[in-house]
C-alpha cells in the first residue's frame, strides 16, 4: 500500500484547488503494534472537533498474539474506534464491559477522567485474527470538559446507511446525505464510513464548518489530483467537490464546528488548560483515578515529557 499523495501538497495551493491540506500519517509504535498517526499534525491541530486519528492495521496477529492495551486515563475528549476487521474487548472505570465490533459505535466520553482497557477478547486468543479500524478523538468544548465520563454503545442496526450507484456510506455522527444518526455528540460533528465501487462518484457538499477525507484503501480522484491510501484531505472551507473512486476504495469523512480555542494535548489528556493537564498527570502518577473492574492489576505508567498522545 502506498502511504502518499500521488500530488506534491506544495502543488495544493491554486485559488480554486478545494484541497487545504494533504497529511501523510506518521508511524507510531504503541506496544502491541504500529499506527498511523493523522492527527494531530504540523500543518493541523484539529479538523473540527477531531483532535486525533489513528489507522490501526491491518495487522495478524498470529497464534498466541494478542491487542493488550493496558488500563489507562483520558480527560477532555471522547473516543470512537470503528473497525473494518476484528473485535477489541472494551473495560473502563464505569464498569463497561463490551466487544467492539465492525459496524458497531462505542462512544465513551472521558469528561473529568475515566481509564479504559483495550484487549483482544478471549474468543479471537489462539488462533490467527485480523484487526483494522481507525480510532479517533473527539476533543470536548471547553464548557464540557468536565462533564461526567460516559459510555455509549449503539449496535450496528442502528447506525443509518445509504446504497446508492457502487457507494455506501455509514453514518457514524451528524446530519448528512438526508440522514440523520442517532449518536449523542457534544458539539456538532460528522463522521462517516464511504465505500465507492471503481468509478463510483459522490458529490460532496459542504457538511460541516470544516470536513476532511480520510483514504483508507484505494485512490480518488479529487478536482483532477489523484490521491493514494494513507493520506488524509483538508478540504477548504465552503469547498465543494467531486470525489471518484479510480478504484474501490474506503475512506472516512470527519468534521464539524470547529472548536472554542486551541488544545493542550500531553500523552492521553486533552485540555483547553494547561493547569488541567498537569493536574491529570499528577493524579495518574499517585493512582487517584478510578480502576477497570476485572482490570485492576495492570497500567501504564505515566510516560514524563510527553507532548503528544501516544
Amino acid at each position: 500500500m502506498t502511504w502518499q499523495a500521488s500530488k506534491d501538497p506544495t502543488e495544493h495551493d491554486g485559488k480554486n484547488d478545494p484541497v487545504e491540506a494533504l497529511i501523510v500519517p506518521r508511524v507510531r509504535d504503541i506496544g502491541d503494534f504500529t499506527v498511523r498517526r493523522a492527527l494531530p499534525a504540523r500543518q493541523r491541530q484539529m479538523v473540527g472537533p477531531f483532535i486525533f486519528l489513528d489507522q490501526m492495521g491491518p495487522v495478524t496477529f498470529v497464534s498466541d498474539q494478542a491487542m493488550d492495551v493496558r488500563p489507562h486515563p483520558h480527560i477532555g475528549l471522547s473516543t470512537i474506534t470503528w473497525l473494518f476487521a476484528g473485535e477489541i474487548r472494551h473495560r473502563d472505570s464505569l464498569g463497561s464491559d463490551l466487544t467492539i465490533r465492525p459496524g458497531e459505535v462505542n462512544w465513551m466520553t472521558a469528561g473529568s477522567g475515566i481509564v479504559h482497557s483495550e484487549r483482544s477478547p478471549q474468543s479471537s486468543r489462539g488462533t490467527d485474527s485480523t484487526l483494522a479500524g481507525i480510532q479517533t478523538w473527539v476533543a470536548l468544548p471547553s464548557a464540557r470538559e468536565e462533564m461526567a465520563p460516559a459510555f455509549v454503545h449503539y449496535p450496528a442496526s442502528e447506525i443509518p446507511h445509504l446504497d446508492d450507484k457502487g457507494m455506501r456510506i455509514a453514518l457514524i455522527a451528524g446530519s448528512a446525505f438526508g440522514k440523520r444518526s442517532p449518536v449523542l455528540t457534544a458539539s456538532e460533528t460528522l463522521y462517516a464510513e464511504v465505500k465507492l465501487e471503481q468509478g463510483g462518484q459522490l458529490s460532496l457538499p459542504v457538511l460541516a464548518e470544516e470536513q476532511a477525507l480520510y483514504l483508507y484503501s484505494g485512490e480518488l480522484d479529487i478536482a483532477g489530483a489523484h490521491f493514494k491510501a494513507g493520506t488524509l484531505i483538508v478540504l477548504r472551507p465552503e469547498a465543494t467537490v467531486l470525489v471518484k473512486a479510480l478504484q474501490t476504495s474506503c475512506f472516512m469523512l470527519l468534521g464539524g464546528d470547529g472548536l472554542d480555542g486551541p488544545r493542550y494535548i500531553d500523552w492521553n489528556f486533552v485540555s483547553s488548560r494547561k493547569e488541567r493537564i498537569e493536574q491529570a498527570r499528577d493524579d495518574w502518577r499517585e493512582q487517584r483515578f478510578a480502576r477497570v473492574p476485572g482490570d485492576e492489576l495492570e497500567y501504564i505508567a505515566l510516560p514524563e515529557n510527553v507532548r503528544e498522545a501516544e
